[in-house]
């Protein structure tokens, strides 16, 4: 199997923008990086500076269709990107090379850690999620994914009935059962994420308690615990389903929102959920709400 990274120059503004529409295009990892070769020092606490310049590059399956990719983030931008997309092959051995190097044992609040496979964690209160993602996006690395793992590592859910709708690789919804959850629902439309989270909860020895669906298939009965990270333009358009998923007085964490975003999907929620303060890392907010009786 081959892979094609696409690299788009542009500026800190646009990073985040950039960041979300290689995601929308499916990519299986997003990653920004400096374009100018420029230092950045120790920043304050709590800021988040990015390069005047920025590279923002997207890990896609070879056979993604470049035209549209060419013409979506044009549009977006306002402008042709022309030179500033630069698309590069990458063959499977290469892809793996590079996974091993940038992934190592991530911490996630007090206990939660996610562990690669060839990796050790030397702590003995640690509550360890193995991954490998495969094809799937969802790793931990990124603000999104981070901001529900440290949610999960600070509640208790013990015996809770949890629902993991846009599962990806499964990172959340294993989590959840590593953390005590009774049971796990993992949704998604994409056959390469259902197959990783199966073999993710493989891996952790914990797959008769994750049932995997298909986002066509028939909705599960609603759930204590309802996590729902995806891009805020879904969580808006899904909210009937999405929200009717929520026992009520249960919780429902949206992630996948620019800051930018946040009163839109808080809005579309609003009638049915009681939110909590967002929680934000970078330019990415995760939303906790409950349900109302």
């Amino acid at each position: 199997m081959s892979w094609l990274q696409a690299h788009i120059l542009g500026d800190s503004g646009e990073a985040a923008l950039i960041e979300l529409l290689l995601e929308s295009l499916g990519a299986l990892s997003v990653t920004i990086t400096d374009a100018g070769d420029e230092p950045i020092l120790e920043p304050p606490p709590g800021d988040t500076h990015l390069w005047r310049e920025t590279r923002v590059t997207g890990l896609f399956d070879a056979t993604i269709d470049r035209e549209k990719l060419y013409s979506t983030i044009s549009q977006a931008l306002g402008r042709d990107v022309g030179e500033r997309l630069a698309l590069e092959a990458l063959a499977d051995q290469d892809w793996e090379r590079a996974w091993l190097d940038r992934f190592e044992p991530m911490r996630f609040g007090d206990r939660l850690w996610v562990r690669p496979s060839g990796f050790q964690v030397d702590e003995p209160e640690a509550t360890i999620v193995d991954l490998d993602p495969g094809l799937a996006f969802g790793t931990g690395t990124h603000p999104t994914t981070s901001l529900c793992l440290r949610w999960l590592d600070q509640h208790d859910i013990r015996d809770q009935r949890v629902i993991d709708f846009g599962c990806g690789s499964g990172i959340l919804g294993i989590a959840a059962l590593k953390l005590g959850a009774r049971s796990v629902v993992a949704i998604d439309h994409d056959p390469q994420a259902l197959q990783a989270s199966a073999d993710n909860a493989e891996r952790n020895q914990c797959r008769a308690l994750l049932d995997i669906r298909h986002g066509s298939d028939a909705p599960p009965p609603s759930a204590d615990l309802v996590i729902a990270n995806i891009l805020a333009s879904t969580l808006t358009e899904l909210r009937e389903r999405i929200g009717s998923l929520v026992e009520p007085g249960g919780n429902l964490l949206l992630s996948g929102i620019l800051d930018t975003q946040v009163d839109a999907v808080t809005s579309a929620y609003a009638q049915d959920f009681v939110f909590m303060p967002p929680a934000g890392e970078s330019d990415w907010v995760m939303l906790h709400a409950i349900r109302r009786h």
